[in-house]
């Protein structure tokens, strides 16, 4: 007989359930030998122990490695495991794009200290998120291979790498571009680590609360260059928060099972007609906010043109996921809306109304008020003084 531990094969001749060995993987170690030629033989003749008999005992000598065993040569991939650098990734992208956006010269430190501030809290987030759920994920196809369900790194390492990832983040955003970006930043953290991450269990409403968690980077990034926020941040949140819900929803159609066998509340899977009309909706009101960019003057009106085919086929896969929701329709929209989202925030950098490459924009308006101001006063002293030189050569 041959009992699985892992990946391992561990031979025994044990002939009943009560004589099975329970092998755990989070306390258990893992033996490895030395030399693999020296297979145990389950024909062997083994020795009696007891009531119990046992095979013979291997010569060569055993290590012993705890379990988790963290190999030191994996140490960076295991980061960005916890961290979901895929995740991340999208998250700082679209950061990028908040601050390109924003109607402020671009400088490149404050550029690079809101890029990596947001990657570190990003990952922090992310690696809490993992800490919370590993009884969950260890339910799910997609998530059981994680680093904290598999045992590759302890739950110590990871709240540790979390807690200084956030420190390290907060504090790049604060001294790096300003105390609102710090603020989003250490908001978002907080919306995402203790309301997102346990509401995912109780409610529906996690998937509303988890699309604020992402429209709030792009804020990030225009606070991080301008220092405030505007009509056209909101526009690009917008965005964003409408984005999400195509995107999840058609993502958690296929991963009903996944979630049901977890326990997760998910509209795929409590409401499956709600799932649908949402994604329509919010595919639709992506076309009308692209509509809005423009007329709030965040940019030209090329960008409604040019976005409206990307815009309508997302919305025209909406609408066939919504009629017809089946894996190869969910899987369509899904696939195309990671294509969607670059493409519309590179027609929105291609489009920006204008561009400050020296002064932000409140320094230049200031600037221009004030020489319309000494050209104002120039021409009052020229009409005081031309009655006068008139008045002289009369006499």
């Amino acid at each position: 007989m041959i009992l699985f531990k892992g990946m391992r094969r561990v031979p025994t001749h044990l002939k009943t359930p009560a004589e099975l060995v329970l092998i755990r993987y989070s306390t258990a170690a893992n033996i490895s030998t030395h030399d693999d030629s020296r297979n145990l033989n389950p024909l062997q003749p083994s020795v009696p122990v007891g009531n119990i008999e046992s095979p013979l005992l291997p010569e060569t000598p055993v290590s012993w490695v705890p379990s988790p065993y963290t190999s030191p040569g994996k140490t960076l991939s295991q980061y960005k495991k916890l961290s979901k650098f895929r995740l991340t990734s999208l998250v700082v992208i679209t950061t990028m794009g908040g601050y390109a956006m924003a109607p402020a010269a671009f400088d490149p430190t404050s550029f690079a200290m809101c890029t990596l501030g947001t990657a570190l809290v990003s990952a922090a987030a992310n690696a809490i998120n993992q800490y919370h759920e590993v009884p969950f994920d260890s339910q799910m196809s997609r998530t059981k291979n994680r680093v904290l369900v598999t045992g590759q790194m302890t739950p110590l390492h990871a709240v540790t790498f979390a807690v200084v990832s956030a420190t390290t983040g907060l504090s790049m955003l604060y001294f790096g571009t300003n105390g609102l970006t710090a603020a989003l930043g250490a908001g978002n953290l907080f919306l995402y680590t203790t309301i997102y991450t346990p509401m995912k269990r109780i409610s529906i409403v996690n998937t509303w609360v988890g699309s604020v968690v992402g429209a709030i980077p792009p804020l990030m990034g225009w606070a991080g260059c301008a220092g405030t926020l505007d009509a056209g941040a909101m526009i690009l949140a917008g965005i964003l928060y409408a984005w999400q819900f195509p995107h999840f929803n058609a993502l958690s159609w296929n991963l009903r099972p996944d979630y049901s066998r977890a326990g997760y509340r998910m509209m795929a899977v409590t409401n499956p007609g709600l799932c649908r009309r949402t994604a329509l909706r919010y595919s639709v009101a992506i076309v009308g906010l692209s509509v809005l960019a423009p007329v709030l003057d965040v940019t030209n009106y090329w960008f409604a043109l040019e976005t409206l085919p990307l815009n309508a086929y997302f919305a025209y896969l909406a609408y066939k996921f919504h009629e017809k929701s089946d894996s190869g329709s969910s899987r369509k929209l899904f696939r195309f809306s990671l294509l969607h989202l670059p493409v519309l925030m590179l027609l929105f950098l291609a489009n920006k109304k204008e561009w400050y490459f020296s002064k932000p924009a409140g320094e230049e308006i200031k600037a221009k008020d004030s020489s319309l101001l000494t050209i104002k006063q120039s021409a009052s002293s020229l009409g005081n003084v031309l009655p006068v030189a008139v008045a002289e050569e009369s006499r």
